[in-house]
């Protein structure tokens, strides 16, 4: 019989730890044993969760029954896989026991490859119980790859194991529809030292890989300069989310500029997380689009968020998203819906240009970009930030991007000095000034439509932003644009004759319409876009003169202008507190905004209302810039 003794004379017995697998056992040592099955040719015995095997009747001098525990060494490895222990004919009780941890050479997820058994450590940060396996997505320094364990089917496996958790696991590598899997065969939660190690590595590689890409700006433009390093600092914290799997829940607004904020912004993000997760299908469960029709986050909206957001988390295992606010966001008008998510762990980023209520709303963000930050103005519009944006979190968007600044610009009226620029860069891409018209009416056009979906395919091919078919995308604009232009003029048609036409003390021209008695209803173009066309129109008429034009519904007012210097925001907060019970509320730009109030106090809201305009310093400076690229 081999020995199993220490130089001194004491026998060595090991006992394998539960995650142990075949690999730790050697030939030469002895291991302790639990009977797990009495047959007639012999016993069954495990040495640890995954190690098992048979020790024959003939090698057996003694009875054993289930529960029993005796010492064996490895006989033999059979071509099956099948495994034959031999009795070591040794006293566990007069030996001296040594635990065995499971040796492994860990597996980064990038590197792992199919039918191969591996190793993987990381957090676990998402857990979803399927009809079949239990799902743990597990992230380590190199990505994010999902591991099946399997109880039963539909039963939770592994329930000691949470979101959070930093936990080793051990399988066979995958492929399940084209995605790499790991089969697990064992997973255990690290602690103490194991767990601070790997906690440290992985905080070390999302902080090297959460670092933007350095990209310079499609133009040189002064104004832009300092928003740029605000703009990092919401890549990092994006390109994190990606990393550790959190969702991310994006809201922009319903128009032209809010959609040249969002699609590049979301394929930029798409395209890394991509390159992160293992699943090919990611992107779908982690990265939400939706359009808000008001300029401001509406509890309705928020509402919905939460609530989907929560039943993620309980259906899914998803943790709590962070939310994006794009081309919205920044103003007091936001803070109820933000303070109903601050009940839960959802950050929130605000990416706008409308005048902000920093003091209102800064508390409650975790981080906030916008041009009047910076002493700059709504004309850097949130469509040019976010491509910017976009191409530090990954470059390789940039080519499919040259237009999109163009089309934010048009879409916001934005007379910004880099306009020259950026219609430049749209013609390097192939569109003309009026081709980048027709790309804004086309979007404004199908968001009317598409209300409260996002439209992904339709945007995307609208846009041209991962588009695979040019002609389509053509095509798609040149009808869009048309039935948009052909409405507006069935709506302009409708509602002139009604226009009431006044001069303001300070000599502006006031235009009044009223959008609900004398503008067709519930069709393109809408209230603001009705308002706009009219304003428009009224321009072109007077020519280089102020105008002030006011869109009223029963409850609301829609007001346009140029030539003047208007401070919408500021005009809202007075009418508030000289008009006790209107429900004043409202904003946008400084000369571009809507506000709302109650129906029986409309009349003295507008009145109101147009005392202040009429206060307002004349600017024709600002009246030329707006119609540059008109």
């Amino acid at each position: 019989m081999t020995s199993h003794s220490e130089p001194d004379g004491e026998f060595v017995v090991h006992d394998l730890a539960s995650d142990c697998t075949i690999g730790d056992v050697e030939e030469d040592l002895a291991y302790l044993a639990t009977v797990n099955g009495v047959v007639e040719y012999g016993v069954f015995v495990d040495l640890s969760d995954h190690v098992s095997g048979l020790v024959h009747e003939s090698t057996l001098e003694e009875s054993y029954a289930v529960g029993d525990r005796f010492v064996v060494t490895l006989d033999q490895i059979r071509e099956n896989g099948d495994v034959a222990f031999s009795p070591a004919g040794i006293d566990p009780e007069e030996a001296a026991v040594v635990t065995v941890d499971h040796a492994y050479e860990v597996t980064s997820v990038r590197d792992l490859d199919e039918g191969e058994e591996a190793d993987v450590e990381g957090e676990v940060v998402q857990i979803k119980q399927t009809g079949g396996p239990t799902i743990f997505q597990i992230a380590d320094a190199s990505g994010i790859v999902p591991c099946a364990a399997f109880e039963s089917a539909g039963v939770r496996a592994h329930p000691e194991i949470e979101v959070g958790d930093v936990v080793h696991a051990n399988g066979t590598v995958e492929l399940r529809e084209g995605a790499t899997q790991l089969e697990i065969e064992s997973i255990a939660a690290l602690t103490g030292e194991a767990e601070a190690e790997v906690r440290a590595r992985l905080d070390a590689a999302i902080d090297d890989r959460a670092t933007p890409h350095e990209v310079d700006p499609l133009v040189e433009w002064p104004a832009m300069e300092p928003l740029l390093a605000d703009l990092r600092e919401v890549a990092t914290l994006l390109r994190r989310m990606v990393l550790e799997g959190r969702p991310i829940r994006m809201r922009h607004h319903a128009d032209g500029d809010g959609m040249c904020a969002a699609v590049p912004l979301a394929l930029a993000l798409r395209r890394f997380t991509d390159e992160v997760h293992a699943d090919d299908d990611a992107t779908r469960h982690l990265l939400k689009r939706s359009p808000s029709k008001a300029p401001f986050y509406e509890m309705e909206d928020a509402t919905r968020d939460l609530n989907y957001s929560l039943a993620d988390r309980a259906r899914h295992g998803q943790k709590l998203p962070l939310l994006l606010m794009l081309d919205n966001g920044s103003t007091e008008e936001d803070v109820p819906a933000y303070r109903t998510l601050s009940h839960y762990d959802i950050p929130i980023v605000a990416i706008d240009h409308h005048h902000p209520d920093p003091e209102a709303v800064d508390p409650l963000l975790a981080a906030h970009v916008n041009p009047y930050l910076h002493g700059e103005d709504y004309r850097i519009t949130t469509g040019m930030l976010c491509v910017e944006l976009a191409r530090m979190i990954d470059p390789s968007v940039t080519e499919e991007l040259g237009h999109v600044p163009a089309v934010a610009g048009i879409s916001d009226r934005s007379s910004a000095s880099a306009m020259d620029e950026y219609l430049a860069l749209a013609g390097e891409a192939g569109y003309e000034t009026e081709d980048v018209h027709e790309i804004s009416d086309a979007l404004d056009y199908a968001a009317h439509w598409l209300k409260y979906n996002a439209g992904k395919p339709l945007i995307t091919d609208v846009l041209n932003v991962d588009c695979d078919d040019e002609a389509r995308h053509r095509e798609l604009v040149s009808f869009l644009a048309e039935r948009a232009g052909r409405d507006i003029d069935v709506q302009l048609d409708a509602v002139l004759p009604h226009a009431e036409r006044s001069r303001l003390e300070n000599g502006a021209h006031l235009c009044r319409i009223d959008v609900e008695e004398h503008a067709h209803r519930f069709t393109f173009p809408a209230p603001g876009t009705t308002t706009g066309a009219v304003h428009d129109r009224v321009v072109e008429e007077t020519g280089d003169d102020p105008v002030i034009t006011i869109g009223v519904g029963p409850d609301f007012a829609v007001l346009r202008s140029d030539g003047v210097r208007l401070d919408i925001p500021r005009m809202v907060t007075e009418l508030v507190e000289e008009t006790t019970g209107a429900g004043v509320e409202g904003g946008g730009h400084l000369v571009v905004g809507s506000i709302k109030f109650v129906k029986g106090r409309r009349e003295e809201v507008l009145d109101a209302l147009v005392e202040k305009m009429s206060e307002a310093e004349i600017d024709e400076e600002l009246s030329a810039a707006a119609h540059t690229y008109e």
